[in-house]
């Protein structure tokens, strides 16, 4: 109720007026468009910055040089190029649908990009001073208040003791509400200061065992420049080079559903502004150019961070495992809360010149206890030590229509992971891509982030061949086939293993609000047999997915946004089946300051491995991709109302109700009961 208060007296404080889009929609509707190619277990909290950011400052495609067009994550290397050559060639654009002349560029890829670009004569930003950067910049503050109506198991009182008369507490002591608040002050691209702060849920809030308030605290101050210092990071930071086989922090699309999303965009330093709590840097860093191709950019981190930690028998602290859960509620989990000091230190040095780009990346982490895991056979190489340095060098050629990329890195123990690819633009209708890697069992690399099937580059082989054919406007037939092996153990795959990943998708879109989409996919990942034998043996783990997304208009302002998805799962003789159709509506009217989104879905899976995932519409930076298992229904409601140009109000509640179970939840987040009910209001003041 606090947090509540707080949030309304926002509102009270002086209104300006700011000249701005009045429609936030642009943002909701890519987050959709981008959670459908993203895979199904990562979290893309870091894209919402980046798309804000971009709106806010688009790029302008008429004067981006080849590091300007790098915030364009949405485009590969080849189309980057192809633009540059265009311009070369022909001066600069006059309409942001010339880019239909020019290969790589059809329909689709204009009409994602729009939001994020300008066309316009070559515009200079005014001198750096602080002075400007404080009256010319924007602040954003957002509050965010979210929780779970019915009570889950971690909040009750143990049985016998219902009012307490024991003195004895629930499992959970804090509040059963999630808090978020984040302030952030910008100026262009070129400057930002920003705090957030969280709160979990079962954690507690001004006392007990977090009297300083909220559990996590993050602030950050980023400048970039044009001069001899690029960029300066100071506080928390992600650093991200290469293809991320040596070091990538922060967001990572992974293998995702983008025939041609084989490449990594380098990013260098990069504020930090989400909520994870282990996996970024604390300290500093800066990148300098040395000359008129050749920068370099070093960075240092301390901090502590989240562990399990025990005694072994000569009472020396080691640590058995890494947490980053982020969560601080039980005893045990705060035991784990900032255990051990975390030291990291590095850098990179560039070399960029026309077509060509050249990198060399190394790092070293520290660690002030010895990391000693339980082993078993499928984790004896994992990063078993108290320190890691790596090194990798990375590479980029364009030679039309080629583009030649990959990187080869090493680790401390001797083991090698390399990774290389080339995509081609055989015609302006038609892409393709390959890659291959071979990521060694052995190698280790805590900070990396690569390409591949597995949770990080370590015990994989594979040949990627993906293929984008653009068939006329509009239409866009797009297919990839991934044929991996595992040449060690794995976690529950007591043999070496091999597997394939095969997509085809159809996409029409006839404008703005109409489309079609069909998709097909089906993976093989082999695991255990679920027979107990005296001697392990491996089956098929095979999954096959079939998606049908229509999104129409029903009016000027009604939309409607259909889809079905069935799913189909196979592990040697169990079989699952599961379906999912859902109904959105929406109503935008830019002249009208109220904008709701509702969801009505059917789901019936045969259990957790037939499990569906689907993207919802949230609140603004906020994501909610939740899978549908078992049998049920699931409705949400999502309202956005625009008090002013300064303020704006978002309020949602999600229901799933389960018609084949009496809870929901594991452990002490079980729910007893077959619904599950989350309210999330948000508070955003612009000023």
């Amino acid at each position: 109720m606090p947090a509540l208060i707080f949030a309304l007296l926002i509102l009270l404080l002086p209104q300006k007026v700011l000249s701005r889009d009045s429609n936030d929609e642009w943002l909701a509707r890519y987050l959709e468009e981008m959670a459908g190619n993203l895979p199904e277990d990562i979290d893309p909290a870091f894209l919402a910055d980046e798309l804000e950011s971009l709106y806010r400052h688009p790029v302008n495609l008429s004067s981006a040089g080849i590091d300007e067009l790098g915030r364009l994550f949405m485009l590969n290397r080849i189309q980057k190029q192809n633009l540059l050559e265009h311009r070369e060639r022909y001066g600069r654009l006059i309409s942001i649908y010339e880019l239909q002349a020019i290969d790589g560029f059809d329909l689709l890829t204009i009409r994602m990009i729009i939001p994020f670009v300008t066309i316009g004569e070559e515009y200079s930003l005014p001198a750096f001073s602080l002075r400007k950067v404080l009256t010319g910049g924007e602040s954003v503050l957002f509050v965010r208040y979210s929780r779970l109506l019915e009570e889950q198991r971690g909040f009750s009182l143990p049985e016998g003791d219902i009012e307490g008369k024991t003195g004895s507490t629930p499992p959970y002591p804090g509040s059963p509400f999630r808090l978020y608040t984040r302030y952030r002050h910008t100026w262009y691209s070129n400057f930002s200061f920003g705090i957030t702060a969280e709160k979990d849920p079962g954690e507690e809030f001004f006392r007990g065992s977090q009297k300083q308030g909220f559990d996590f605290y993050s602030a950050h101050l980023f400048i970039r420049g044009e001069g001899r210092l690029k960029a300066l990071a100071i506080g928390d930071f992600l650093a991200s080079f290469g293809q991320g086989l040596t070091l990538w922090t922060g967001f990572d699309f992974g293998k995702g559903t983008d025939a041609m999303g084989i490449s990594k965009n380098h990013e260098g330093l990069r504020q930090y502004t989400s909520v994870d709590e282990n996996n970024f840097f604390r300290g500093l860093g800066a990148t300098l150019k040395l000359g008129s191709n050749t920068e370099l950019t070093v960075f240092y981190s301390n901090k502590r961070r989240d562990a399990t930690v025990i005694g072994d028998e000569n009472g020396t602290i080691v640590i058995s495992s890494l947490q980053n859960t982020g969560l601080h509620r039980t005893p045990r989990e705060l035991e784990c809360r900032k255990a051990v000091r975390e030291r990291i230190k590095g850098g990179n040095i560039r070399y960029s010149a026309n077509r060509t780009s050249i990198g060399l990346t190394a790092y070293q982490m520290v660690l002030e206890a010895e990391v000693i895991r339980e082993l078993s056979f499928h984790n004896q190489f994992d990063f078993n030590s108290n320190h890691y340095s790596g090194i990798g060098i990375d590479f980029s050629y364009l030679k039309a229509p080629a583009n030649f990329f990959g990187e080869v890195a090493l680790g401390n123990n001797g083991r090698i992971a390399f990774l290389g690819g080339i995509m081609l633009s055989l015609h302006s209708k038609l892409s393709v891509s390959l890659a291959y890697r071979n990521y060694q069992p052995g190698y280790q690399s805590p900070l990396a982030s690569a390409f591949g099937e597995g949770t990080g580059p370590s015990n994989e082989k594979g040949i990627y061949k993906g293929a984008e054919l653009r068939l006329s406007p509009g239409l866009k037939l797009t297919a990839f086939a991934d044929h991996f092996s595992f040449p060690w153990m794995r976690y529950r795959t007591y043999m070496p293993s091999n597997g394939f990943d095969y997509l085809i998708s159809l996409q029409y879109q006839a404008d703005r609000e109409t489309s079609v989409t069909a998709r097909f996919r089906k993976k093989n990942k082999p695991l255990n047999s679920s027979e107990n034998r005296l001697v392990p043996v491996i089956e098929e783990n095979q999954r096959t997915q079939f998606r049908l997304n229509f999104s129409y208009p029903l009016s000027g302002s009604f939309s409607s946004r259909t889809r079905l998805e069935v799913n189909r799962y196979r592990n040697g003789g169990g079989k699952q089946r599961g379906h999912m159709v859902y109904q959105d509506i929406l109503y935008r009217n830019p002249s009208y300051p109220l904008s709701v989104t509702f969801r009505y879905a059917l789901f019936d899976t045969q259990g957790y491995d037939s499990r569906i995932y689907a993207y919802e519409h949230d609140v603004l930076y906020a994501f909610s991709f939740p899978f549908y298992s078992d049998k049920g229904m699931r409705t949400y409601m999502l309202i956005r109302y625009r008090l002013n140009n300064s303020t704006d109000i978002y309020a949602r509640l999600a229901r799933t109700a389960y018609t084949n179970r009496n809870s929901s939840g594991s452990g002490l987040d079980t729910v007893e009961g077959s619904t599950r009910t989350e309210i999330k209001v948000q508070i955003r003041y612009r000023f």
